[in-house]
């Protein structure tokens, strides 16, 4: 998993072109915890994000 790509909220929402509060939400919303923690900030696989945008779509 180390070859893996690491996206923080704000990555995911600039590349899916959705506000980065409605990625807080769903990740909030959906429960996630960080795929990977360092210090203060959190990150996560792709798959993750797809899974993240995926719900954003929905709503």
């Amino acid at each position: 998993m180390a070859d893996q790509e690491l996206l923080t909220a704000g990555k995911i929402a600039k590349e899916f072109g959705l506000p980065q509060k409605k990625i807080k939400e769903v990740i909030k919303k959906l429960n996630l915890e960080p795929d990977v923690k360092k210090g203060n900030c959190s990150y996560y696989y792709r798959e993750t994000a797809e899974r993240i945008k995926a719900e954003a779509e929905k709503e």
